[in-house]
């Protein structure tokens, strides 16, 4: 299987439409992995790719830092986890992760947690803060899924900026 990879930088707002267009393409199976510091904008990127998968907006998507898995409804089931609080790739026995998400969208924070419980099919994002408004990234992965995934993140990052309205009020 060939590995594909798309690096960029940017201000926070194209990192979110990549991570929405990744969304958009996503299907139940695909996990992808969030890799990098506190504050690094892990969080943001999930939430831009779960309102893409289809979570409506007004349903509330925050970091599942205590709860370990958050479960959402978009086009198909999506899990959102955070394994930052695990001790360790035997804990997620008890939580079952990679075999409930076997018919979801799975979405995992501190993914390095989980050891070798992560699918070889996984999709790598890794994210480092530049500066208050930019973000440098790195989406990997191998085979037909992260071919899929990285086109559509590279395709939703180099989209026009939708156009804001300056018409007046008479």
């Amino acid at each position: 299987m060939s590995r594909v990879r798309f690096e960029f930088e940017g201000p926070r707002g194209r990192v979110r439409a990549a991570a929405r267009a990744m969304g958009e393409a996503a299907i139940a199976g695909d996990v992808v992995a969030l890799i990098g510091p506190l504050g690094a904008g892990k969080t943001v990127f999930a939430q831009a790719m779960l309102r893409g998968a289809g979570v409506p907006d007004e349903v509330r998507v925050a970091s599942p830092t205590f709860a370990i898995v958050h479960e959402y409804q978009g086009r198909t089931k999506i899990l959102h986890a955070d394994l930052y609080r695990l001790s360790g790739p035997e804990s997620l026995d008890e939580i079952g992760l990679f075999s409930l998400g076997v018919d979801a969208l799975t979405v995992v924070e501190w993914p390095d947690r989980a050891g070798e419980a992560i699918p070889r099919e996984t999709v790598w994002v890794t994210i480092a803060r530049r500066s208050p408004l930019r973000r440098r990234v790195s989406i990997e992965g191998e085979g037909p899924r992260a071919e899929a995934l990285v086109a559509a993140a590279r395709a939703g990052f180099e989209a026009p900026p939708p156009r804001r309205s300056t018409a007046r009020d008479p």
